[in-house]
């Protein structure tokens, strides 16, 4: 997939800013560990140091609650969270939008365990900026300037094991997003 100019450029800040946060590893963590893309800033103070370190999610689908429409394609999904302590993450969305155009959400948010007194059931916003929706499509978000708008995404989700879960992601008036997440 080619990703336009400003797309590339946007995902190269977002490294670049990502790469000055310091990690805080031991050696018998992985190298992929040393890298923080999220700035320590974004810690809670005092929490407690979270288990995993990073979430990777894939989304085959998303259902749209306007029903299947010829303008519609498939929406595929990669992110990937980095961990903080307390609850919060921070992380990077690549993905397809609806209109088949290539997409990115760049987010902060927080995550709540143990919903409705349910051990496995846990709940997460974020909040960030998506890039992609541009041309005839640039109103199918709002706020949309330039191909970037702004977004708050909730999500509700089921833990199978400490490394696997399944989420759904609520995106306002347009629909659901099935997601499979890999923690590690």
């Amino acid at each position: 997939m080619i990703f336009p100019s400003k797309l590339r450029a946007t995902l190269a800040a977002l490294a670049i800013v990502g790469a000055f946060g310091t990690g805080t590893a031991d050696a018998a963590d992985s190298s992929l560990y040393d890298l923080q893309p999220c700035p320590d800033s974004l810690a809670a103070q005092g929490g407690a140091e979270p288990s995993r370190k990073w979430d990777l999610s894939l989304s085959p689908y998303t259902f749209h609650w306007s029903g299947p429409s010829p303008e519609h394609k498939p929406v595929r999904l990669v992110s990937l969270d980095r961990q903080l302590p307390g609850g919060r993450f921070c992380g990077l969305a690549l993905f397809s939008n609806s209109f088949g155009q290539p997409s990115a959400y760049g987010y902060v948010g927080q995550q709540w365990n143990n919903i409705f007194g349910n051990p496995k059931l846990f709940s997460k916003v974020s909040a960030g900026l998506i890039y992609g929706y541009k041309g005839k499509h640039k109103d199918a978000i709002a706020f949309n300037s330039s191909g970037v708008a702004p977004a708050i995404i909730p999500s509700l989700g089921y833990t199978f094991s400490p490394q696997e879960s399944a989420q759904v992601f609520m995106l306002g008036t347009a629909g659901l997003t099935f997601a499979y997440v890999r923690s590690f």
